[in-house]
């Protein structure tokens, strides 16, 4: 009887095991190298704010985990409290999705040196970032430009310039589009569209949205996307 007793009791005991694992399907595993003390918070937006869904405290040991209960792959944040210190270097942006993630990265330089594996959209969106980096390089470069000839009160390489700045905007929006077009299967279509070329042509934006795949139509960003390409076009009806 006893016996009986105490294996009911295990039995409840892995059943409910089983019930709080099942609440989450995102495990995140990381090390801030040269972090002794301090918070870590996962974060995500929600109503235009960063909010806290978990956070870590570091006491001597630089690995954390975390568990989340994700819905739809979506952009998360790992805020790292510094205390006393304000440093910008404080937020790491990356694409969850259910599975396994990793983040390394160290105190001194946490976001440039974070490195991020178990995702493939934040894999893809790294991708991305890569080449629109050299359209935001470019963009600044004729910043630089257009400042000089603005001393010099120089009109005519002013007016070369925009023309130079309105091309390369038109390239950049254009390689984001095909870039999500391109990745149609993936949250990170969506995504882009709505982060980053959110006010481009609509024709485009609708390009996007009509190319996702059934399961991204139906993600966190699909919806978001579905539902702002209709409110723009009801927008320019009126």
């Amino acid at each position: 009887m006893k016996n009986s007793i105490i294996a009911f009791a295990t039995l409840l005991l892995l059943v409910a095991c089983n019930k709080n694992e099942s609440k989450t399907n995102l495990h995140i595993t990381g090390n801030v190298k040269g972090l002794k003390e301090g918070t870590l918070f996962i974060q995500r937006y929600a109503d235009s704010a960063l909010v806290a869904i978990d956070s870590i405290k570091i006491d001597g040991n630089s690995a954390f985990e975390s568990n989340i209960d994700l819905k739809s792959p979506e952009m998360l944040y790992l805020y790292l409290d510094r205390g006393v210190t304000n440093s910008l270097d404080n937020n790491i942006m990356f694409f969850a999705e259910p599975g396994n993630i990793n983040i390394d990265t160290n105190l001194d330089s946490f976001i440039t040196s974070a490195k991020i594996t178990g995702s493939k959209n934040q894999e893809l969106y790294e991708q991305y970032k890569k080449i629109n980096s050299r359209f935001n390089d470019e963009n600044l470069t004729l910043i630089e430009k257009k400042f000089k000839a603005l001393k010099s009160n120089n009109t005519k390489a002013m007016d070369s310039i925009n023309n130079l700045q309105d091309s390369n905007t038109k390239r950049k929006y254009l390689y984001a589009t095909n870039f999500a077009v391109n990745n149609k299967n993936y949250e990170v279509a969506p995504y882009i569209a709505l982060a980053e070329i959110y006010d481009i042509n609509i024709k485009y934006l609708d390009t996007i949205q009509k190319s996702m795949t059934p399961k991204v139509a139906n993600s966190f960003y699909g919806k978001k996307l579905t539902k702002y390409v209709k409110a723009i076009k009801e927008t320019e009806k009126n």
